[in-house]
């Protein structure tokens, strides 16, 4: 079994390219893999290994300048969920593309997963899941107000378009692992939103936290990697992934007639020409090929 470490900490990195190559190298001695950002407001990534090279990545990047309270949510796989290790450069670790934003300043309040569902309930509280349109597709809080993003960097627009349909309403956000709503709680302060919550360690935690029965989440969260979605108790979910648009599908997508495994699925099979699927078909193949020999295609990631 691995273990499989959700992360995120903002904090200012004055030189985060220099933090690339000895994080990589000790990625890849411990054996473990998946995706790490940095930027100079921090750090944002999900990465899986064994528990003991989990640790010391962790540990590594604790002891990073500002790093000391960085914070992570464990879940297991029985496989490893990503096919490489990566760890890149970015202008911001959740693009948001407003600069003025800064959750080192000033964030909403944190609420949390035992105290969430009284809030949520309450009637003076809008309830805003800030994640993308796919990912609020297949799982959301009862209730919540879905923006319809492709982007997050489309969530201050949408804000602006519509944050009359929430006068006199207290403001609660959330999102998967609690990253986004760093900087959207941040952001409505600073437009003089007063009474704005988030969900502590965001659905994740909740997922993990919440009993099943007392529960107001519906469906599953979608999650970057290949396990797509996971349930109570962080189990893996029924979604699996469309490698032609990447959009998760469930076991009722891959039963429709428009499901071609890596080739096409229900959301898809109207945006790509015929020239596109014999490509898509021919990577498949070759997916297929390098599983009966027991290896790994990284075109499946």
């Amino acid at each position: 079994m691995l273990t499989v470490a959700a992360l995120y900490h903002f904090t200012r990195f004055e030189d985060p390219d220099a933090l690339r190559p000895p994080l990589r190298a000790l990625c890849d001695a411990e054996g473990v893999k998946g995706s790490l950002l940095l930027a100079r407001e921090g750090i944002n990534g999900t990465i899986a290994g064994p528990v003991a090279g989990i640790a010391r990545v962790i540990g590594h990047l604790r002891a990073l300048p500002g790093c000391a309270g960085l914070q992570w949510k464990e879940s297991t796989a029985e496989k490893m969920p990503f096919g490489r290790m990566k760890v890149r450069l970015k202008r911001e670790i959740v693009t948001m593309g407003r600069p003025e934003v800064d959750p080192t300043a000033a964030v909403g309040r944190y609420v949390e997963p035992a105290e969430w569902n009284a809030l949520i309930s309450a009637p003076d509280v809008a309830v805003i899941d800030t994640r993308n349109d796919y990912e609020v597709a297949i799982g959301t809080f009862e209730g919540a107000v879905d923006p319809g993003i492709g982007s997050f960097r489309d969530f201050p627009a949408w804000w602006e378009a519509n944050r009359d349909r929430f006068h006199n309403k207290r403001v609660a956000m959330f999102c998967t692992g609690g990253i986004r709503c760093e900087k959207s709680t941040n952001y409505l302060l600073g437009l003089g939103e007063a009474e704005v919550f988030h969900l502590k360690g965001g659905i994740l935690k909740y997922l993990e936290e919440m009993p099943e029965a007392e529960s107001l989440w519906r469906g599953e969260c979608f999650v970057f990697d290949q396990r797509v979605a996971l349930t109570h108790g962080l189990e893996q979910g029924s979604h699996t992934l469309c490698h032609a648009c990447r959009r998760p599908v469930s076991p009722d997508d891959r039963a429709a007639a428009e499901y071609e495994e890596g080739v096409s699925c229900p959301h898809c099979i109207g945006e790509f020409s015929e020239d596109d699927r014999a490509r898509f078909r021919e990577r498949q193949k070759q997916v297929e090929l390098a599983t009966t020999r027991g290896l790994r295609h990284l075109g499946a990631n």
